[in-house]
């Protein structure tokens, strides 16, 4: 199965909206085997498993995605590196799709909401700075991500 975002490159507004009327699509079917997310939480399952580790000032979360899967991202809180350790992936966000093969990195800006389609199996560590050096599971979550564009908004405010 295939998604497609429609979008105007040139503005970003209209990209994280059909991102979004995308997630609210998944939500709505997420009674169908394979298809997880409620609106409220992020996802972490067999399916998708997440591993979280801490060390002074760091917080590290680390995803597994299967082959053929596709995630819409939460939306990052914080300017933070991301690290594709293993597999192949195609990222969309409001710059463009751009592929990324294992093993990479990159420099994700707050704000950013993506589409993701997992070529082959992968992991992916986001590795954030944790000043407060919380690790207390929904503050982490609180403050780090939000799971629509209008939560990051108001917490940014």
């Amino acid at each position: 199965m295939d998604f497609a975002v429609t979008k105007n490159t040139s503005d970003i507004t209209t990209y994280n909206d059909s991102l979004e009327q995308l997630q609210e699509a998944i939500i709505s079917n997420n009674n169908l085997d394979g298809v997880y997310g409620d609106g409220k939480n992020l996802v972490n399952n067999e399916d998708f498993p997440i591993t979280n580790n801490f060390t002074d000032g760091l917080y590290m979360r680390q995803m597994k995605m299967k082959a053929e899967s596709y995630v819409v991202s939460a939306v990052h809180n914080t300017n933070h590196f991301w690290f594709l350790l293993s597999g192949r992936v195609l990222v969309e966000d409001n710059n463009g799709v751009i592929e990324h093969i294992a093993p990479c990195w990159s420099h994700s800006n707050k704000g950013t909401k993506r589409l993701i389609k997992c070529i082959e199996d992968c992991v992916w560590i986001n590795v954030i700075a944790n000043p407060t050096d919380t690790r207390d599971m929904k503050e982490v979550e609180d403050n780090f991500f939000s799971i629509t564009m209008d939560e990051h908004n108001k917490k940014q405010s």
